[in-house]
């Protein structure tokens, strides 16, 4: 174990509050609760280089803590890498209250908590009997709550998902670019200010795929996993056969299946089913992946030309996902498709997005969509004059 001086140490070089990054000033479009409490721990979960650790930084601001009474602390910091347990965190918090009265609150910041070894009961501990600690953790994984750490949690967290800046966000940054400009740059937040962007970028996906991904397979090398998630990226909007991606990759159907699961729960992409009120018929069909940001793509694909009517597909789907649980799309059984389907209650809403004006294909697809769906919305159509209106928009 470290010793309390050791800790400290680390503490202290965590503690970068005044440190400000170019991009801290871009207030995201989150919701955070009117205020914290020691019995409900915050959890930010979101993919790596997104911002969470930006979004801790702004908290104590928002909320008018007194710095002197914040404590951070990142657990990939590799002076951890012997105590990544529960007595870690209890030791954590011992030293910040050392010498305070009982009833002064101190607030913990506690990056890519995952790697704690049973956070969860620690935390869950922590909340059944609050001493003036508030918490806020964050987490790369999707299964942050899910399966155990739900359990030991329930009822005692509030979640937030954060995506890299989304069209607003940039342009907060960005106010005189146009969107043609963010659809190739995308929106995590380093690389908007960085010289080599691209190669940024590149570097974001791998250290994805050997941090997050990786270790939930439990593979020996990142290489398979790589070309399988490269041809996803290669794919987008596009439907997937599991069975080509294996026979490409020389790897089985199961493990494609297991390698594009684990890119989803490190937020690196989405899927996209088909629209089906039977379950059975929903799942006989490929399923569509989205990156988590047009600019990842851009950098990681094979496809060097600015695709924008990819981009905005893409873009398109990623706000939707943050309004909706699931994103469908529809294929008519002539082969028309219509892009995306949301349900909202018994609402059924279909979209159709294009970079230039709606072609009769993309006219023909709605009307065999009706024909299946009659008490559908009418149908939304994102194109160029509209698209900023649109991911603008609420």
């Amino acid at each position: 174990m470290l010793s309390e001086i050791d800790l400290m140490e680390i503490l202290n070089d965590w503690s970068f509050w005044e440190k400000a990054p170019s991009t801290a000033d871009v207030h995201r479009d989150v919701e955070l609760p009117k205020s914290l409490s020691a019995d409900l721990v915050l959890i930010i979960q979101g993919v790596r280089r997104g911002g969470k650790s930006t979004l801790l930084q702004q908290i104590p601001a928002h909320y008018q803590f007194s710095l002197a009474n914040c404590y951070y602390c990142n657990f990939e910091d590799p002076r951890l890498i012997n105590c990544l347990n529960h007595e870690l965190l209890g030791d954590i918090v011992r030293i910040a209250r050392k010498d305070r009265p009982t009833n002064e609150p101190c607030y913990f910041f506690f990056d890519e908590i995952q790697h704690v070894f049973a956070w969860e009961k620690w935390l869950h501990m922590q909340l059944e009997r609050p001493k003036h600690n508030y918490f806020v953790v964050t987490g790369s994984s999707s299964v942050l709550l899910s399966g155990e750490f739900d359990s030991a949690l329930t009822g005692r967290h509030r979640t937030l998902q954060l995506y890299p800046f989304s069209f607003r966000e940039y342009l907060k940054l960005f106010p005189e670019r146009m969107l043609e400009s963010y659809l190739m740059s995308g929106g995590f937040p380093r690389t908007l200010t960085h010289g080599e962007p691209k190669l940024l970028l590149q570097e974001y996906f791998n250290d994805i795929l050997l941090r997050d991904v990786l270790r939930r397979v439990g593979a020996r090398s990142v290489d398979p996993i790589k070309q399988v998630a490269k041809l996803a990226f290669d794919t987008c909007g596009s439907q997937l056969s599991y069975r080509k991606i294996a026979a490409i990759t020389h790897l089985t159907v199961e493990t494609v299946q297991n390698h594009l699961l684990a890119c989803e729960q490190a937020y690196l992409l989405f899927n996209c089913s088909f629209f089906a009120f039977s379950e059975k018929k929903r799942l006989s069909r490929h399923k569509k992946f989205y990156p988590i940001d047009p600019g990842l793509r851009t950098a990681v694909t094979s496809n060097t030309s600015r695709d924008y009517g990819k981009a905005l597909e893409q873009l398109v789907f990623l706000k939707l996902k943050q309004q909706c649980d699931q994103v469908y799309y529809w294929e008519s059984p002539l082969g028309g498709e219509v892009d995306f389907v949301t349900v909202s209650g018994d609402t059924i809403t279909p979209y159709q997005v294009t970079w230039q004006e709606a072609k009769p294909r993309h006219e023909k697809a709605l009307g065999s969509f009706y024909e299946s769906f009659p008490q559908a919305n009418e149908a939304i159509i994102i194109q160029q004059q509209n698209a900023a209106d649109f991911l603008l928009g609420p």
